[in-house]
């Protein structure tokens, strides 16, 4: 019998932190072993209690990966019914206040032996490829698969496929369903109105709404909002909210699953900055009109009933206007399907090209960087990969391009909380 392909997930989040990166990673890899054709690892960031006291939320803390690990295992099975069947793997991990964002600390691709280095998956390549000095990605595994998350503007991705491969919590679906049969039986079935739910930062949409919220107060007097999230943003976000001369809510931020979501009926994302949102996946699945801007980050959901684009401020007022004397049409089954995750991971198979086994005949080099770069002129990749190489070996140069200072290898801290051995190569100045 044929070795079953080894997947391993790389992403850059992970629970209790309700984010992107942290949920549809988990959930690709649940869904990837479910059929028990192929092997998967998901591997996950692992913070000191200091860092994470800055990133959980609700003064969740682990002292331990295996607490941890604990953690997220009941919360997913909680949620999708059945005993996922990957592994998860730690790498150290360190916050970066300025960027807000979680960043490896050494070769996080060691965490991964080179006997079963067939796929890796790098959900946020950019984040996990920033300050990476170690084997080449590429040279490690036979197949290497990105999942860009957010819509940089200045980032440019050559051989890109456009494709939303997240799905839902199948939480959302029985919700959304419970929602269609009250609505076939005459039950009002959403009483409360707007509402938007995202981390409370600028970037992730809150600009914008508010923005518009600003410039339409008296086309909107009779709108509420109510807003929940958290974040660095927040103190200015409810400064800003209380500005208005309409009413707007501001909120602590809770799982979109909650039951004080459920009979809201109308989403309002105006954000253009992620590549597919999974909070707008997520009210369509319960059965909520969502209007969002008419942006290529939205076109996956444009052939749901319920979504409805805007391409100016005047749409915008208009459709919330129309979403507030309306009700939600009813999802088709069609819809419902399109919005699972297994849907979404015959999506995600097709868009890598992984619809057939892995050619075995593909090499895998196992040699350090150097050696596998010595003929880098070759390529304009390759000269690329070479020059990153080298300077995400120095600490100066490192500094210079943002990184947290000493992270070429994880501390003793680090070290000790994953049981990594204290052979330590001595940073370049």
């Amino acid at each position: 019998m044929d070795k079953k392909e080894h997947i391993a997930i790389f992403t850059t989040a992970s629970l209790p932190w309700l984010t992107g990166t942290a949920v549809n990673p988990l959930f690709r890899a649940a869904y990837l072993c479910k059929g028990g054709e192929r092997d998967v690892t998901l591997v996950i960031p692992w913070l000191t209690l200091k860092d994470q006291g800055l990133v959980y939320p609700k003064n969740v803390t682990f002292a331990s990966p295996k607490e941890h690990e604990e953690y997220i295992c009941q919360w997913l099975e909680e949620r999708v019914g059945f005993s996922p069947g990957f592994s998860i793997r730690f790498y150290p991990a360190k916050f970066s206040i300025d960027k807000r964002s979680i960043l490896a600390v050494g070769d996080i691709s060691e965490i991964i032996p080179d006997e079963v280095a067939d796929i890796a998956v790098l959900e946020e390549p950019e984040h996990l490829t920033w300050y990476h000095h170690g084997k080449r990605w590429k040279t490690k595994f036979r197949l290497v698969i990105g999942i860009i998350h957010t819509n940089y503007l200045e980032y440019e991705y050559t051989e890109s496929i456009i494709c939303n491969v997240h799905g839902v919590n199948p939480k959302f679906l029985e919700i959304g369903e419970k929602k269609k049969e009250q609505q076939q039986e005459g039950v009002k079935a959403f009483t409360k109105g707007a509402y938007f739910i995202g981390k409370m930062i600028w970037s992730k949409g809150y600009k914008e709404l508010l923005q518009l919220l600003q410039n339409h107060q008296q086309a909107l007097s009779e709108l509420e909002i109510d807003l929940f999230g958290n974040g660095e943003d927040s103190d200015e976000v409810q400064k800003a909210a209380e500005k208005l001369q309409m009413t707007v809510r501001v909120n602590p931020g809770r799982d979109h699953a909650d039951a004080l979501f459920h009979d809201y009926k109308l989403f309002l994302n105006p954000s253009t900055t992620d590549v597919v949102c999974t909070t707008t996946a997520e009210a369509l699945a319960m059965g909520k009109i969502v209007v969002c801007a008419n942006h290529p980050s939205n076109e996956f959901f444009k052939r749901f009933s319920n979504c409805w684009t805007f391409n100016n401020s005047d749409e915008f007022v208009k459709l919330i206007l129309k979403a507030l004397d309306e009700e939600p049409a009813q999802p088709t089954n069609a819809e419902r399907r399109e919005l699972s995750w297994e849907a979404a991971t015959n999506r995600f198979l097709k868009a890598a090209g992984m619809n057939n086994p892995l050619d075995k005949t593909l090499s895998r080099n196992s040699s350090i960087f150097m050696a596998a770069s010595l003929n880098l002129q070759q390529t304009v990749d390759g000269a690329s990969a070479y020059v990153h190489h080298v300077a995400s070996g120095f600490e100066v140069s490192r500094r210079f391009f943002g990184a947290i200072p000493h992270t070429l290898q994880p501390d003793e801290e680090l070290r000790k909380e994953l049981g990594l051995t204290n052979a330590v190569t001595k940073e370049k100045n």
